[in-house]
């Protein structure tokens, strides 16, 4: 539900978020996003959101059974015996991790680092900029519920503002290796925990800073070690009812029967590579798999123990202006309310389908909330988010095909 506020701004903003919507689509083309190898090929589609019409009676029917029928598929899941659904992926789980806090763990996105582990294992993977430098080279933050379960994790690296705040919203306790001196007003605030190196060094041929990774038990040790609490916060309870990160849908949804067709438009493939020159980052829609595959230097991403492809169900784009901090370019983004020109706008991806949206979160540990156009927050299928903050000043460029 969206707040008083909230809603009353959407209204006021609503006519010129949809123009400012169709205005960035029409600029998307592949064409202007790298080499030629990476050109849209002529039959494919380009999103054209000023082509889609409103809601009509069929699609509404169809909205109107998909949701009776997904009624009655939660009620017959709804008490798995020793199970519940996960905050922030949907999945049912193991009971006993209910309480359990996530884990933020940043992951050096290097070329050189590379193969990763750990991450495909990731139940939400955070994507931006590093540092204006180096090519905006950008760093992974993967969160994990279990982070048991995952063996090994990394290589991990050093944190900046913007993954701390980020973070919060989790009540995740991060695990990194260090950062710049911005980091520590951050990590001060009661409401951030953090796990800063000495972590397993793992021989692999490379230099040191790409050798440090996150192994099984050495988290709960850590926690002991800080005294952290392993579950879920007082203070971070205080602050809000118990809750899922993000709305789901109890079964599996298109968005042209969710929306009624409203804004709805074909996406197959999302060239962030003129946000994130360095890593070339591209997702590519897998159509055996109903998900998204990350892509990355050229190449599917894939982890280095298991060949595991970094692959997910829905994939949240959001337009975020930043400020640099200083000439080495580090930086912080705006994440914490409206950018100053009030239209903090973006896109939301599942199933090859694509709608734009817009997004508020209105407080340091406060949920980035997602809406459509109508004010409506959004509902994500089951499985794996993927959310990439895109620089304002690279956002008309992205290429959506």
């Amino acid at each position: 539900m969206v707040n008083i506020n909230v809603a009353q701004g959407m209204r006021m903003r609503r006519r010129k978020l949809w123009i400012l919507a169709m205005m960035s689509v029409a600029a998307l083309s592949f064409t202007a996003c790298g080499s030629k190898q990476e050109e849209t090929p002529a039959s494919e589609e380009v999103v054209d959101f000023g082509e889609l019409t409103g809601k009509n009676d069929t699609a509404q029917t169809e909205q109107a059974q998909t949701e009776e029928t997904a009624t009655e598929v939660q009620t017959e899941e709804e008490n798995r015996e020793g199970m519940y659904r996960s905050e922030i992926t949907n999945e049912w789980i193991d009971e006993s991790l209910k309480d359990q806090r996530p884990v933020a763990v940043m992951v050096d996105n290097e070329k050189v680092a590379l193969k990763h582990f750990g991450t495909a294992e990731a139940d939400i993977v955070y994507e931006m900029m590093n540092s204006t430098a180096n090519d905006r080279i950008t760093r992974l933050m993967c969160i994990y519920k279990d982070y048991n379960s995952v063996p090994t994790i990394g290589s991990i690296r050093s944190i900046r503002p913007t993954n701390v705040i980020l973070a919060g919203e989790y009540n995740a306790i991060c695990v990194h290796d260090g950062g710049p001196y911005y980091i520590n007003e951050w990590l001060a605030k009661p409401w951030s925990d953090n796990l800063s190196a000495g972590f397993a060094r793992i021989p692999n041929g490379k230099k040191r800073e790409f050798t440090e990774y996150v192994t099984t038990g050495e988290v709960n040790n850590r926690i002991a070690a800080a005294g952290y609490s392993k579950n879920y916060t007082p203070l971070y309870l205080s602050t809000r009812e118990r809750e899922s990160h993000f709305l789901f849908n109890p079964v599996e949804t298109l968005l042209s029967t969710t929306y009624g067709g409203v804004g709805v438009a074909s996406a197959t493939q999302i060239n962030l590579t003129p946000a994130f020159p360095h890593n070339k980052s591209m997702l590519k829609y897998n159509a055996n798999t109903m998900t998204y595959d990350y892509y990355e230097y050229g190449s599917l991403h894939t982890d280095g123990e298991d060949g595991q492809a970094l692959t997910f169900k829905n994939v949240i784009l959001q337009e975020t202006s930043f400020s640099q901090l200083d000439a080495h370019g580090y930086l912080i983004y705006n994440a914490i309310g409206y950018m100053p020109s009030t239209t903090a706008t973006g896109y939301y991806f599942t199933d090859g389908q694509v709608i734009p949206i817009t997004w508020y979160k209105n407080g340091e540990t406060a949920i980035t909330k997602y809406y459509d156009y109508t004010g409506q927050e959004i509902k994500l299928n089951l499985g794996k988010t993927y959310i990439g903050l895109i620089p304002s000043d690279a956002w008309t460029a992205i290429g959506i095909g």
